[in-house]
């Protein structure tokens, strides 16, 4: 009884003991979106934990009181950034539209939030993330993807999403002027005739390179019928 009570005593004294502004006007859900604000302004370097406190004017310490570190910050913003809001499949209905759909939105997604991309390979999988997953795996099913090869076809779209949003987010954020880059980029030359002919490193259609990539690699994982 003597233990309970004093239990009871420690829970009160923690309670006095939180710090101002870890009351109710102090949330997860608002960390999280204050924590996605600055993200956005400024980058996973550029997110602190006193950073964010001040940004809703509470104290450090009052933050752990609903997260438990900087790094669940992360999980936490990047999990929020990438929820997907789409209808229930049909089970009937168009596997590839619904494929195309998810991926175009996740995408977009990790374009507008530019640092999201950069921390998906390092974190913890968030229930959105394996939400998203879980779609793609259903999709794929239905389109009559073994279960054999299922895993293979995941990861394959996963790794063309990253790569096609890293890719685009790295060029765009290294952009020069056309007329100030290096002859050898604007003029490859005959050791690159290939890159001459296709104006590899001039294009810049991001949208329509990714919506003909993805359909290849559909084509290769389900041909059409």
């Amino acid at each position: 009884m003597a233990a309970r009570r004093s239990g009871a005593r420690d829970k009160r004294a923690q309670r006095e003991d939180m710090p101002a502004g870890s009351g109710p006007s102090l949330s997860r859900e608002r960390i999280v979106a204050v924590a996605v604000e600055l993200l956005d302004a400024h980058g996973a370097d550029g997110l602190t934990m006193r950073g964010l406190a001040d940004r809703l004017g509470a104290g450090a310490m009052s933050l752990y009181w609903h997260v438990g570190s900087k790094e669940q910050v992360f999980d936490l913003a990047l999990d929020a950034v990438l929820e997907y809001r789409a209808p229930p499949p049909d089970e009937g209905g168009d596997w590839r539209g619904d494929v195309v759909h998810m991926l175009e939105d996740w995408r977009a997604r990790m374009l507008r939030h530019p640092w999201s991309a950069s921390l998906l390979p390092r974190r913890a999988l968030g229930p959105n993330i394996l939400h998203r997953l879980e779609l793609l795996g259903s999709a794929l099913s239905r389109a009559g993807v073994a279960d054999a090869h299922l895993n293979v076809a995941i990861w394959s779209l996963w790794n063309f999403v990253m790569g096609a949003t890293v890719t685009r987010a790295s060029f765009e954020g290294a952009r020069v002027d056309k007329d100030a880059a290096p002859p050898h980029l604007a003029r490859p030359g005959e050791d690159h005739p290939t890159i001459q002919r296709s104006h590899l490193l001039l294009d810049d259609d991001w949208d329509g390179a990714f919506r003909k990539g993805l359909d290849l690699l559909l084509d290769g994982l389900v041909p059409r019928g």
